[in-house]
């Protein structure tokens, strides 16, 4: 696999999303080869906790849409209908993994990136981290699970000023609201991480399936029929005239004149 790398020390076994260049924006390929890369872990018995986490200075960036402007210029609703077939299968096998998985977030994570470490079971910010929520500021609506899991982990009212007013949140605000439960200094990013992992890997694994069991069995109902909710929603999202204006505006490095239509 090229897009994303895997590794295993001991029984942690790390991801790493590999497309440096775009920020490890996602695209079809990057996806496809995370549900892989998950599915190998949840095959291996050996493999006792996973780490998802970036190459180079980003998370995340989201999706790709440098991608989906080029996948279908006439209908660019194509690559989000495509992309969400990988990405929602991805969020709902973080969440059915029997494992801990913990999100490494070593840099900015937006959009679709957010979502993905919203899915994982804990996330560890670098101080680099950086988090902005994206998909409204792009004429665009929140998918992999973003509308179920962030109102549960800050609460309604955070949630919505992150769908609305799009702040850009700094790795202590995060921490500050819930967002992340720890950060550390980036000098000292991987060795926490490390010890983090290495501590839920020398647990009691099966408890801690159970439990994640049950705390799916609150959740997992809604989340899937959420996920549908946000594949149509972003689906008819992108064929409006604003993500038109929204993704010419991106392209171009311009602000977008939104006209509501």
């Amino acid at each position: 696999m090229e897009s994303v790398l895997f590794g295993q020390e001991g029984s942690v076994a790390t991801v790493t999303l590999n497309r440096p260049e775009v920020y490890n924006a996602l695209n079809f390929e990057l996806g496809s080869q995370l549900t892989t890369a998950l599915e190998r872990c949840q095959a291996d018995a050996s493999v006792r906790v996973v780490v998802i986490t970036g190459a180079g200075r980003g998370f995340c960036g989201g999706g790709d849409l440098k991608a989906a402007s080029a996948y279908s210029p006439e209908d660019p609703s194509r690559f989000f209908r495509e992309l969400t077939k990988h990405f929602h299968r991805l969020v709902t096998d973080i969440r059915l993994l029997p494992k801990p998985v913990l999100a490494a977030v070593n840099g900015p994570a937006g959009g679709a990136g957010v979502s993905l470490a919203l899915a994982c079971d804990l996330r560890i910010a670098s101080e680099a981290a950086r988090f902005k929520q994206a998909y409204t500021s792009n004429a665009l609506v929140p998918d992999g699970g973003w509308t179920a899991f962030a109102p549960l982990i800050v609460g309604l009212g955070r949630a919505s000023e992150m769908v609305f007013l799009d702040p850009v949140i700094d790795a202590q605000r995060a921490l500050e609201i819930g967002l992340v439960n720890q950060v550390v200094p980036a000098e000292n990013f991987a060795a926490a991480v490390k010890e983090v992992a290495t501590r839920l890997a020398a647990g009691p694994t099966l408890a801690f399936a159970r439990a994640k069991a049950l705390l799916n069995a609150s959740l997992l109902p809604a989340l899937e029929a959420q996920l549908e909710r946000e594949r149509q929603a972003i689906s008819a999202s992108a064929r409006t005239r604003d993500f038109t204006e929204g993704l010419a505006a991106f392209l171009a490095k311009r602000p977008p004149d939104y006209a509501g239509k």
